[in-house]
């Protein structure tokens, strides 16, 4: 019984560190440039990563961010997502973006196409970048 309580909290920790996130299906180590936002290109310039496991990061139109993700591929769930503060011309530009990607609930890796969407329909397009 004994050698029962030591093995299961190393099966416990090793499935804790364990990504099922978009991240581990094709889209970790890689940036993603968005390219459109409900079939309309975005004309401004944001890009999203996956840096660690559970973790998003990237660049807006105006501020770096960075978030949590915690739902299972194909899910797509962000959380306590944080952004600098810099002011620019493309602010409004980068609460669309924001609250486009806080709005997705499923995602998608097709080679070098990223896609995000939701059960409303709404969808965001982003390429690999070089």
């Amino acid at each position: 019984m004994l050698r029962l309580t030591l093995i299961l909290p190393a099966i416990a920790l090793s499935q804790c560190d364990r990504d099922e996130t978009v991240a581990a299906y094709g889209a970790g180590d890689r940036s993603w440039i968005l390219q459109e936002i409900d079939g309309k290109t975005y004309e401004a310039s944001a890009m999203l990563s996956f840096p660690e496991t559970g973790k998003i990061a990237g660049h807006a139109p105006c501020n770096s961010y960075n978030g949590t993700l915690n739902a299972p591929y194909p899910w797509f769930e962000v959380t306590d997502l944080t952004a600098t503060r810099a002011a620019c011309a493309g602010l409004e530009a980068e609460g669309y973006y924001f609250a486009a990607l806080m709005a997705m609930t499923q995602s998608e890796v097709s080679g070098d196409v990223l896609i995000l969407r939701n059960e409303d329909g709404h969808e965001m397009v982003f390429t690999a970048a070089e």
